[in-house]
């Protein structure tokens, strides 16, 4: 930064040479400033970044507000005090991020500030940037390429109050929304909270009057419908009547009919049944008494009476001598008796 100084020279037999200023030419100062700004300016300009911010939107609940500045400005308590002493009793939720906002380490300690927020951006709806009154001098800090060119691009909207009415900086340029004290950011939010609000009474009184004026709507429509129905309920209340007695009549002579039938075929089924069930029980006897004469014929008895004989091994018929062995015991039955030998 460049200065105009008016000095003297002064020697000293012990310290030497030195250089006395006598004054200061703040305006020569405050040029080089300008120059400076209007660097940054143009290069903002360049890059698009001077109305990025303008374009977003503050969230029609804008509660939950971020703060960077210094817990110990003045500006900082101002702001909270006016915020949640509003007259409506709007709610808002604040968090503070320190941040050093005078001298050389302002943009950086204000960037670091952002940095933190981004890393939770769900959890905030704006940013509010704020600090008291001083002079013009003192917002150098916040006239740097890089702190304007992070808020110009910051995902959230960024409110400015860092000065008071003379005051302007590029920080406040590149904002969502310049105010020029903290207590005017906080009026600001409060109004657009209180608008938001008063959007939410109309249209709840809008919806109400609706709502009633549909409601008696529905009910003289629900009254006529009311008369029309039960004039057409009688009508057609007789005329199912006489749809059910004719109903009822046909089902009648059909049923009689069907009975009628049933009957006849019932009968006819009668004798059939009774004519079947003779023959087969003739025809089941006379196979019973063949089956018993070819038992009779197959009757080991009868063999035996016409002088033939059974061995027996073991309670079993031999019909070959071959499972026979030496020593074993057989049985002979006859017609009349039985004998036991020994085969050697």
């Amino acid at each position: 930064m460049k200065v105009l100084l008016k000095v003297r020279p002064r020697f000293h037999e012990a310290y030497g040479f030195s250089w006395i200023v006598g004054d200061i030419d703040p305006t020569y100062t405050l040029g080089d400033m300008a120059r400076k700004r209007q660097e940054i300016v143009r290069q903002l300009n360049e890059r698009g970044l001077i109305d990025m911010q303008k374009k977003l939107h503050l969230p029609l609940f804008c509660q939950r507000i971020a703060i960077i500045s210094s817990s110990t400005a003045a500006g900082y308590g101002d702001f909270c005090k006016h915020l949640n002493e509003n007259p409506y009793g709007l709610a808002f939720t604040t968090r503070l991020f320190q941040s050093v906002m005078q001298g050389e380490d302002t943009g950086n300690s204000i960037i670091a500030a952002l940095e933190s927020i981004a890393a939770e951006t769900d959890s905030f709806d704006c940013v509010v940037i704020i600090r008291g009154g001083g002079e013009t001098s003192d917002l150098s800090g916040f006239d740097t390429l890089p702190l304007a060119t992070r808020v110009a691009t910051f995902a959230l909207p960024v409110v400015t109050g860092i000065g008071h009415e003379r005051d302007a900086s590029i920080l406040d340029m590149v904002s969502f929304a310049q105010t020029k004290t903290p207590t005017a950011a906080a009026a600001m939010l409060i109004d657009h909270l209180k608008h938001t609000l008063d959007i939410l009474n109309n249209s709840q009184e809008r919806i109400n009057l609706y709502a009633r004026r549909k409601m008696q709507e529905q009910t003289m429509r629900l009254a006529t419908l009311t008369e029309s129905v039960h004039r057409l309920f009688s009508v057609v209340k007789v005329k199912q009547e006489s749809q059910l007695d004719t109903l009822f009549a046909a089902a009648t002579m059909a049923v009689q009919q069907r009975l009628l039938l049933s009957k006849t075929l019932t009968g006819n089924l009668e004798h059939i049944l009774a004519d079947t069930c003779r023959r087969k029980l003739v025809d089941e006897r006379h196979r019973i008494e063949l089956l018993a004469d070819k038992t009779k014929l197959l009757d080991p008895a009868q063999l035996l009476k016409r002088g033939y004989s059974i061995t027996l091994h073991g309670g079993k018929a031999v019909r070959d001598s071959r499972i026979l062995t030496s020593g074993d015991e057989i049985e002979t039955r006859f017609q009349n008796g039985t004998i036991k030998s020994i085969v050697k």
